[in-house]
């Protein structure tokens, strides 16, 4: 894999170090733009016309709870691309960061089309208990800790992971990086499975099974680096 950019690109300091604040501005532009875009593929696809998803539907509710478990990604690896020195750490948090953007501007869009809130009603509340307990979300603690966006999802990192994850610099931080997104990864591999096979809205679902394609595979990908750094998987959520 090769570097997404260049030192210079990048804007580093005289450290060698990229500038932080200047990751966090283009990566918030993108982000707007990315929203507008998935708001105008989304008309350009029809969504949002005709009958609408309602706000309990496996649609809205996978938009809104996949949308915030991609932002705590996209954190992640954003820090990943100031603190690694690892050029392989770099390009793969460049690649989530890049992707998981992209499709959280399509999610938040479509909710924007729909005249549905972006946040808000218990999480998880879309996949039924059925499922739940005939095995597509067994195992996982749906207790989490209380955020500011509400109970963690599955995979996702507490505070004070992240805060430990932010502490760390060289071999430390890209062993830990990697066990909180492969964990990360797992915790939204069933989300998205459920939302591929649940969804009545096709672009959802068409969404939903590229997300458990990609983490699935990214998921095996950085296991594989995690070893080769000394490290093993965290427990699966």
């Amino acid at each position: 894999m090769t570097d997404p950019a260049t030192e210079d690109d990048r804007g580093a300091t005289s450290s060698g170090r990229p500038r932080s604040w200047l990751t966090g501005v283009l990566v918030a532009v993108i982000a707007l733009g990315l929203l507008v875009a998935g708001g105008g593929l989304a008309v350009a696809l029809g969504v949002g016309r005709d009958s609408q998803p309602t706000t309990d539907s496996v649609a809205a509710g996978f938009s809104r709870d996949m949308s915030r478990h991609h932002l705590q990604a996209v954190e992640m690896a954003n820090l990943a691309l100031t603190q690694t020195e690892d050029p392989e750490i770099r390009q793969l948090a460049f690649d989530i960061s890049a992707t998981q953007t992209n499709q959280l501007g399509r999610m938040q869009g479509w909710l924007a089309l729909w005249d549905l809130p972006f946040t808000g009603g218990e999480t998880m509340a879309w996949m039924s208990e059925g499922a739940m307990s005939d095995g597509e979300m067994a195992g996982h603690d749906m207790a989490g800790h209380d955020t500011a966006g509400g109970a963690l999802m599955p995979g996702m990192a507490t505070e004070a992971e992240l805060a430990e994850l932010r502490s760390l610099s060289g071999t430390a931080f890209d062993a830990m990086f990697l066990q909180l997104m492969i964990r990360h990864h797992q915790g939204g591999l069933a989300m998205a499975e459920y939302g591929r096979e649940h969804s009545d809205v096709d672009v959802v679902e068409r969404l939903a099974s590229s997300i458990a394609e990609t983490q699935d595979a990214e998921t095996t990908t950085m296991a594989t680096m995690l070893r080769a750094r000394g490290g093993e998987p965290l427990p699966a959520p």
